[in-house]
């Protein structure tokens, strides 16, 4: 029997430990849309293969793409779930570039998804979690 009692100890401490692992310790959603900023990507696409045109990034303050960086909305008004903003971003994924403006209609039914709207038309987004993301992209599970 004591050799019983130790097998279901190990086995109640590694589900604990699979447990821990798998709490969710990223930032809560907030910010200018109230999402969870972190990685989305286009609605259809899988977060572990989406090319970059289908991924968008939220850090609280705006929404950015691959080509995009330091994103700032400012809202211009808002209607129940959709806000309509003016959104200024570094035109560069990386080095010097000009700051541009674009108005934008992002449509937020919940903290893990959204549709902006902009003059090339309507895309949907859903939430990625870490763990589902490839590895060596930014907010990927190591």
């Amino acid at each position: 029997m004591p050799l019983l009692k130790t097998v279901a100890a190990i086995a109640g401490l590694a589900m604990a430990g699979a447990a821990a692992a798998s709490v969710d310790t990223s930032p809560k959603p907030g910010g200018v849309y109230k999402l969870k900023p972190g990685i989305y990507v286009q609605k259809g696409v899988s977060c572990g293969t989406a090319p970059n045109s289908a991924i968008r990034q939220y850090d609280g303050r705006g929404i950015s793409d691959a080509h995009s960086r330091s994103c700032r909305a400012r809202i211009l008004s808002r209607r129940g779930e959709a806000y309509e903003v003016s959104q200024s971003c570094i035109d560069a994924g990386a080095g010097p570039a000009p700051r541009v403006v674009q108005r934008q209609v992002v449509t937020v039914p919940d903290a893990l998804t959204f549709t902006m709207r902009t003059g090339r038309g309507a895309s949907a987004y859903r939430y990625c979690p870490a763990y589902m993301l490839p590895a060596g992209m930014p907010g990927a599970a190591r």
